[in-house]
């Protein structure tokens, strides 16, 4: 199957989710004074390698704080889905639920069905992450089909560093196109 993917460079899409205390919010929108955000999409709870990966980013949030960075991960999971979820993470930034299959194709994201019931209830999107810079364009783009294909956190941390150094004049890359 073709999707279509979000391509370096372009509009991040006016794309809103839920936070667990009901809020609202647009994924493309930074908040808290912060001029880039970074957007985290994953597969749900039923991921305990998603789990691992969210705990992990945890380490990064004051790092991409100072980078004027604000962060968001976010799933297709229902409100119940990401309170149970809750449960296991130790993480301060927010979490969104209720990613819709339309909206994960608007993101040109792999969605995959469940394997079974006991995985989960719904088709949810593979990972993927978006830097949006302070003019809504996508800065960074990963987007994989497998949940153990994800980008390094040190590595990107001090991609970000580079990127944001005004000093270094960095340009969006993979831009070319015929």
């Amino acid at each position: 199957m073709y999707t279509d993917k979000l391509q370096a460079g372009s509009i991040f899409p006016n794309i809103k989710a839920t936070l667990s205390g009901g809020e609202v919010v647009n994924l493309s929108e930074p908040e808290h004074g912060r001029e880039w955000k970074m957007v985290v999409v994953y597969r749900g709870k039923h991921c305990p390698i998603c789990t691992k990966y969210l705990n992990s980013l945890e380490q990064y949030v004051e790092d991409l704080q100072e980078l004027g960075v604000d962060l968001i991960a976010v799933s297709a999971d229902s409100e119940q889905q990401l309170k149970a979820h809750k449960e296991e993470l130790n993480v301060s930034f927010p979490l969104a639920y209720g990613l819709t299959q339309e909206q994960m194709l608007q993101l040109g994201l792999y969605i995959s069905t469940p394997r079974n019931a006991q995985e989960t209830d719904h088709n949810f999107a593979e990972p993927a992450l978006f830097v949006i810079n302070g003019d809504g364009k996508i800065q960074i783009v990963e987007i994989t089909n497998a949940p153990f294909s994800r980008p390094d956190l040190d590595i990107l941390l001090s991609g970000l560093r580079f990127i944001r150094d005004p000093e270094n004049n960095y340009p969006i890359r993979g831009t070319f196109s015929k």
